[in-house]
């Protein structure tokens, strides 16, 4: 059975309970073509793909904890998930904004490309892998091999992180508050400039975390790892 129910504040109300996933994300998808900007979501179950492929200026809202992929592939879209959420959630973002309350599982902005994911509770291992240009704001702790081989971006946490944090970065800039397991290979502490400073605050305001630039320390590429060379040879 399809369907869906319409609430007077023209807040589309898609009930998983009655609407099955293919149709939620389809709903969504096809925005653009109905007077329709904010929907909401209940019923999620910790569905997996919910709100998936999104390429619109539209406001949504997951009431719930997910599985997979949430919010995966996002162009322009606001999705806000009011409990938790498993792997992969904004994975291959575009631009947009992803907003996750609880905690988030492994390989959160995975290759993603832009936009911002603020991740409320803590993330798992894996965090920003690959990362392509995403900002990424956790205002927990994050777990190991975080920002493996990422190229682009900034990584903001507010709390602890893993072991190998950023192993075979690139260019992306980590910044973490508390204390960091250990570094991965090719990652260094560099120093924090005020254009540093400036990036970070402007992070954490968009991001509504209570926190203040100078107490944190970034990290980055020490640049070794980009050309093949003998002597490093037990760092690949």
């Amino acid at each position: 059975m399809i369907a869906t129910v319409q609430a007077v504040s023209d807040v589309q109300i898609l009930d998983m309970e009655q609407i099955e996933l293919r149709e939620v994300n389809a709903t969504l998808q096809r925005a653009p073509s109905t007077n329709y900007t904010q929907f909401e979501i209940l019923n999620t179950r910790g569905s997996h793909a919910i709100a998936v492929g999104l390429d619109a200026e539209i406001e949504v809202i997951v009431k719930g904890s997910t599985g997979y992929y949430c919010a995966g592939m996002n162009q322009r879209a606001t999705v806000h998930v009011t409990g938790s959420v498993g792997p992969g959630v904004a994975e291959n973002m575009m631009s947009g904004t992803v907003i996750v309350d609880g905690d988030a599982s492994q390989y959160a902005g995975a290759t993603a490309h832009g936009g911002l994911l603020v991740i409320k509770g803590n993330a798992s291992s894996r965090c920003g892998i690959s990362m392509k240009g995403i900002d990424i704001v956790v205002h927990g702790n994050i777990g190991h091999m975080s920002a493996f081989m990422a190229q682009k971006g900034n990584l903001v946490v507010l709390g602890d992180a893993g072991d190998a944090l950023g192993d075979s970065l690139y260019e992306a800039r980590l910044f973490v508050r508390g204390s960091v397991k250990s570094l991965g290979a090719d990652c260094i502490e560099k120093e924090m400039r005020a254009e540093h400073l400036d990036i970070l605050a402007d992070l954490l305001a968009r991001a509504g975390a209570d926190a203040k630039p100078q107490d944190f320390k970034r990290y980055g590429s020490a640049r070794k790892l980009y050309h093949f060379n003998v002597d490093h040879a037990d760092a690949y």
